[in-house]
């Protein structure tokens, strides 16, 4: 895949753009067996691969330059700033809809924030779409709400040249900090939820919900944890990290009750809509709190934990608490083999029954592993 910003040097994101892809794929699987060579694994599955372009479904644009020239995408090494519109990492239409904005921010007269002076409103873009419904969620991320009117005056004609917008949001981020998103979010449309649908399962998408980035191997990551989870015929069953639901719900039977945890109470809202449309609300709890401050009784665990830890990984205190708590199996579901390398340490009662790489991030070092521990 040739792509113009890497090859000037002005984006390198995609760091091996340049390496034949299954050599990046046998790469990151090679660098995961060596993360768990301590640990006995019974069943290595192969590894999934993605498509080398137009996987993502959210994309997040610095906004930068000036008011009569906004420029979406990211600061280059070389300190200028770089338009990535046309990064062929999106869909077509978060193309053609990201190549269209600068002209609306410059029709609205809204200075890009400049970091160093602590001058301009507008801070960040964030798209997200539905590949179901092609539905997208547009959020432009504010300095402060001086901005909103002149927003609401472009706002008209944006969606009359783009329909498939559905959502449109104005986070105020007021802070001088490395900080993507504040905790207020205006809406400037009526609907504040798209829909998605991987395998039949709806999910719904609010502003500041955590969501899987590749569209293609979503479906697949969330049915595979299923199919496992199908296996172990567990009934009772926790998802901490649930996000907007993903998990739990792909792993609903007639007989489970499923406790899912998210610290985000935007993402709760989405994983209780989700349950209410696929009809399945009475067998699940979700609950807005942090999954590491879980201590309950050994008598209350379940069967089956799920879990899909930030990068950080589930820590020492809840990898401990699980290790302790009798529960039979785990499905653990990571973005950063590296910290899962260190919680399966502390999870020593079990044992991996089965490991598999998904390819969710092509180009970078990043990857997706699901693993199925089973207690000893």
């Amino acid at each position: 895949m040739h792509c113009v910003h890497f090859a000037s040097g002005r984006c390198l994101s995609c760091r091996h753009l340049e390496t034949d892809y299954s050599t990046q794929v046998a790469t990151k699987e090679s660098h995961l067996r060596q993360l768990l060579s301590p640990y006995k694994v019974d069943t290595w599955l192969p590894f999934v691969k993605s498509p080398e372009q137009g996987f993502r479904n959210k994309a997040k644009m610095v906004v930068l330059g000036a008011a009569h020239e906004p420029i979406l995408g990211i600061v280059a090494p070389d300190g200028t700033p770089t338009s990535l519109v046309d990064c062929s990492l999106y869909t077509d239409a978060m193309r053609s809809l990201l190549s269209a904005l600068p002209n609306y921010v410059r029709s609205a007269g809204i200075p890009p924030y400049n970091v160093a002076k602590q001058k301009g409103e507008l801070k960040f873009i964030l798209l997200t779409e539905s590949q179901a419904t092609g539905a997208m969620m547009l959020r432009f991320v504010l300095r402060s709400n001086q901005a909103i009117e002149r927003l609401q005056r472009i706002l008209p004609d944006l969606l009359q040249e783009f329909p498939r917008i559905e959502v449109v949001s104005a986070n105020i981020q007021p802070v001088h900090m490395a900080i993507l998103e504040g905790d207020e979010e205006i809406f400037l449309t009526d609907q504040q939820v798209i829909w998605e649908r991987f395998n039949q399962i709806p999910l719904a998408i609010r502003p500041k919900s955590f969501f899987q980035t590749n569209w293609v191997l979503a479906p697949v990551l969330y049915q595979t944890a299923a199919n496992w989870v199908q296996q172990i015929g567990a009934q009772k069953v926790w998802d901490l990290f649930c996000g907007v639901g993903g998990f739990g719900l792909h792993c609903l039977s007639n007989d489970t009750q499923l406790w899912g945890i998210e610290i985000e109470p935007e993402a709760i809202r989405c994983a209780k809509q989700s349950a209410c449309e696929l009809g399945k609300d009475k067998q699940v709890q979700f609950s807005a709190f942090d999954a590491t401050s879980l201590s309950p009784d050994a008598a209350s665990f379940p069967e089956l934990i799920i879990v899909n830890p930030p990068r950080r990984g589930i820590g020492l205190e809840l990898a401990t608490l699980i290790n302790q708590s009798g529960v039979k199996d785990v499905i653990y579901s990571s973005c950063n083999a590296i910290t899962l390398a260190q919680d399966l340490a502390v999870l020593d009662q079990y044992r991996l029954a089965k490991v598999q790489g998904f390819d969710f991030f092509p180009h970078t070092d990043h990857y997706e592993t699901l693993v199925h521990l089973q207690r000893q």
